[in-house]
């Protein structure tokens, strides 16, 4: 194999990498705080060290892992006031996108917004085995980023991504041990008629109390967290 050739294949383990462990870090497997012992990381995915680490170095610009001198690496920690930034941060930015995405969205991105809407509907409402969650979040994370998909700023929607990208790691994990909203699937479905109806100032305030909303759900349990500690 030529140098040209492994470049490809050494690219494409570091991100298959990156993405393994992106996802039990989302999914709360790899717990918050916790260390990283790259060693026993190697020898579980049978790779060497270089592409863990550069897998770790992508997933630390994403702000999921935390390098220390000297020490390695461990998973990003989880609090409730970094918490309050992200929510504030989504408000402020998804209702900005939603306001340019209805102001240029046309009758396909209706029909995507309703088209991610149903799928996201046809999951069970009550408690779901860890395959039907992740199924969910990913209709989920299909249904947000239609509704702001026809943003012509697409800084603004790569600041969107990453931000729910934080806002959905504290989601799993709340609800690891809770189950899941009943009032969430109500209000998808108002948000998703207030963009296509093209009510600006109905969908801003929608997506925002349902950020919102979520979020001191979730601030609550980490706060009982931190009194049990």
């Amino acid at each position: 194999m030529t140098l040209r050739e492994s470049v490809p294949a050494a690219a494409t383990l570091t991100t298959t990498l990156a993405e393994r462990l992106r996802a039990a870090i989302m999914r709360g497997d790899l717990e918050p705080g916790s260390k990283l012992v790259l060693d026993r990381m190697r020898a579980n995915f049978g790779v060497s060290l270089s592409p863990l680490r550069e897998a770790l170095c992508r997933l630390e610009s994403e702000g999921l892992v935390q390098a220390e001198d000297q020490r390695g690496y461990r998973v990003a920690p989880v609090s409730a006031d970094n918490l309050t930034e992200v929510i504030r941060l989504r408000v402020e930015l998804e209702g900005m996108a939603a306001q340019e995405a209805i102001r240029h969205g046309d009758a396909a991105w209706e029909g995507r917004i309703l088209s991610a809407l149903h799928q996201l509907g046809r999951g069970p409402r009550g408690p779901r085995t860890p395959e039907e969650q992740e199924l969910w979040e990913q209709r989920h994370r299909a249904f947000h980023a239609e509704l702001i998909s026809a943003c012509r700023m697409p800084l603004l929607r790569q600041f969107c991504e990453t931000l729910h990208d934080r806002s959905d790691r504290y989601r799993r994990i709340f609800l690891k041990d809770h189950a899941p909203d009943r009032d969430v699937p109500a209000e998808h479905a108002a948000i998703a008629e207030a963009m296509i109806d093209r009510r600006p100032d109905d969908a801003v305030r929608l997506l925002g109390d349902h950020i919102e909303r979520t979020g001191r759900n979730i601030q609550a349990a980490l706060r009982r967290q931190d009194q049990r500690a």
